[in-house]
Formats: structure tokens, sequence, C-alpha cells
């Protein structure tokens, strides 16, 4: 009998946005996955260690590269695919050991989440069961206390990575958006709201739902700096009262 395999959802950064089941995951796995930077602690980790328990294995996944090379480069391809290739390997032996496993993603394990490419390679495999996690946009707007869309509204999600000129073209068709994966990319994103006509009102927040959390108006945000935990709002619901 194999074991089987958890993606598990841990939410925006607050440890108590983690689900029921999620902890009920967590702490019955005979095994804990999660994924970090190479030298960096994994946020998933922090959010989760709460509900391990003594003589669980851990496996942490860490990238061999994520923004010291181009994501459309050949190399970060290659280094990439073989390292997504390599952890479900490791997985997979875990689970042919009869072992369970959660693999800890941030947020939701299928939106943007790295669970999603073990997902694929392992779930036809193995019993599988996927647990939804909080999303950081939806932690973020409710940290914020910013409604959103509504109505008819129409709400695009956009990644900060993407062209400037991708960017303008996609804020101008969309009542709402949520940009994510700011990073460096703040300058140019700023810039494709300038000319999309959409800054003013923009919000940023910063590590939404965690202890040092905050928003703050993009107008108002004189830097450049933007963590990983960082996202942008644009509300729709242009007759709001």
């Amino acid at each position: 009998m194999s074991g089987t395999l958890f993606g598990v959802g841990t939410g925006p950064g607050d440890p108590e946005l983690l689900t029921l089941k999620a902890v009920r995951a967590i702490a019955g796995a005979d095994v804990v996955a999660y994924f970090a930077k190479r030298g960096n602690p994994s946020n998933a980790r922090a959010i989760a260690a709460g509900h391990f328990r003594p003589g669980q294995i851990e496996e942490a996944l860490d990238y061999p590269v994520t923004t010291e090379i181009d994501r459309r480069h050949g190399d970060y391809k290659s280094q990439i695919a073989a390292f997504y290739a390599e952890a479900a390997e490791r997985i997979a032996a875990h689970l042919e050991a009869g072992r369970s496993v959660a693999v800890l993603s941030e947020g939701d394990p299928l939106f943007y989440g790295s669970y999603m490419h073990l997902h694929l390679r392992l779930a036809p495999r193995f019993p599988t069961e996927v647990i939804p996690g909080i999303t950081a946009m939806s932690g973020c707007w409710s940290a914020a206390g910013l409604p959103l869309v509504q109505g008819d509204d129409i709400l695009t999600i956009l990644p900060g990575t993407l062209a400037r000129e991708d960017l303008t073209q996609r804020l101008c068709a969309t009542d709402g958006a949520v940009i994510m994966k700011l990073g460096r990319n703040l300058p140019k994103v700023r810039a494709a709201l300038a000319d999309a006509g959409r800054l003013e009102g923009t919000v940023y927040v910063e590590r939404g739902t965690t202890a040092g959390g905050f928003s703050m108006p993009l107008a108002d945000k004189t830097d450049d700096t933007a963590p990983y935990f960082s996202l942008l709002l644009v509300p729709g619901w242009s007759t709001r009262p």
C-alpha cells in the first residue's frame, strides 16, 4: 500500500488562517515537505510549524534558482524542470514506502503554487488529496479592508512579470485587478498603472495578515522596494457609495 500525498494550502501568512483540515493533515502526516529559496527559511514551514509533531520527517525542497536568471532563459527553465523532477522523486520514495506526505504550499496549492508541479507528476501514481488554502489576495484585501469587485465587475489576476505593454492593456480592459509577483517589477507595474489611468486608488499591501503587515495607497509609496509577500489591489466597483 502506498502512502497518500496531501497538497496543503497554508494560507496568506497568519498561522491562525490555516483551515482545520490543513491542521489535521499536517499533524497526521509521516512526512512534511516545504519549498524555500536555497539558504533561506521556508515561509510555509514557519506558518505551519506549530502543528508539527515529534518524529515527523521533514523534506526541505530548495529552489536552485529564483530571480538570479531570467525566467524565460533556457538555463532557468532547465534547472527548474530538473528541480521539480528530482523533488517529485524524493516525495515518491516516501509514498512508495507507505508514508503519507503533506507538501506545504503558501496560499492555495493550485493557485500559482509550486505544489502543482509535484501534483502533475505524482497524482497519476499515488492517492492524492488537495486541501485548499486562503489565497494571498483574499488575505490582503481583507487585511486592507478594501472591497474589490461587486455585481458584474470583472476581476483580473495579473503577474507583475508581464511586459509593461501587456499590463497596461489588461488593466484597461478590466474593472478590478490584483497584481502579484511584484519584487523588482514594481517600477514597471507602477508605470503600467499610470499608463492605464489606474494609479489613483491602487493599494499596496505588504505581508498581509502577518504581524508586520501593512497597506497604503501606492501613490504614497515613495520607494520601489517590494518583498515577496506583497501585491497590489486595483479596486473596481466604480459606483461605490
